[in-house]
């Protein structure tokens, strides 16, 4: 394979990598952050104590995320189709890698709220605030650092995941890494993607961590 015909298909396979996470990434974490911060504050004596719901919500997340990737996109094809119309491709992909998303990011958030003090919840109790007031003004904004490292390795997890759904057909690096690197026992093509996720792994994951030390008030009071 050439040199020229190699890059492009890197360029065409990373764009469709990259519209995957993205739409996956942004759908995903929409839907999983108020769920994240409905489990951090509706157990007994919480902010919106439902006990019984928090229980079963907590079940649904637990068998989502225990529910291996690759077996989660066999499962539901069917949705897949009825939701875009066809199970392979770079739009069907986005479906399974949407609803991966929806608990692995809900439990990050729901983690990163319950790091935070409870004597700041006490105390904008104690001014009169509401519990709504209090989530948006003292929850969000105390873990904005652990929310935004949260959806970090959600992006991290979704690369990964979107290199998983190229075994199925679902477009990107990882169809590319397969049908050529594999298939085709072209070495240097699976070389290259590896090379190329590995990299765009390290610019997500520097990028999280310097927003997330910006957000962090204990960086910017030294």
């Amino acid at each position: 394979m050439s040199l020229e015909m190699l890059v492009n298909l890197l360029t065409k396979s990373l764009g469709q990598t990259l519209q995957m996470v993205a739409i996956a990434g942004l759908i995903g974490s929409l839907i999983g952050l108020p769920i994240g911060v409905f489990l951090a504050t509706s157990g007994k004596g919480e902010l919106f104590p439902a006990p019984v719901t928090n229980r079963v919500m907590g079940l649904i997340i637990n068998a989502a995320r225990s529910t291996p990737f690759i077996i989660l996109v066999v499962a539901i094809i069917p949705f897949t189709r009825l939701v875009t119309g066809t199970s392979i491709g770079t739009n069907a992909a986005i479906v399974p890698l949407t609803i991966a998303t929806v608990p692995f990011f809900a439990r990050l958030v729901e983690a990163s709220i319950r790091e935070i003090d409870k004597g700041l919840i006490e105390a904008a109790r104690a001014m009169g605030a509401t519990p709504v007031q209090i989530v948006f003004k003292v929850l969000l904004a105390e873990a904005r650092p652990g929310i935004t490292l949260a959806f970090t390795m959600t992006i991290v997890s979704l690369i990964g995941y979107s290199a998983m759904v190229g075994a199925v057909g679902g477009g990107g690096l990882g169809d590319l890494g397969i049908r050529y690197g594999y298939q085709r026992f072209m070495p240097e093509v699976m070389l290259a993607v590896v090379a190329v996720l590995i990299l765009l792994v390290q610019l997500v994951q520097s990028a999280g961590d310097a927003l997330a030390r910006r957000f962090d008030k204990r960086n910017r009071k030294t």
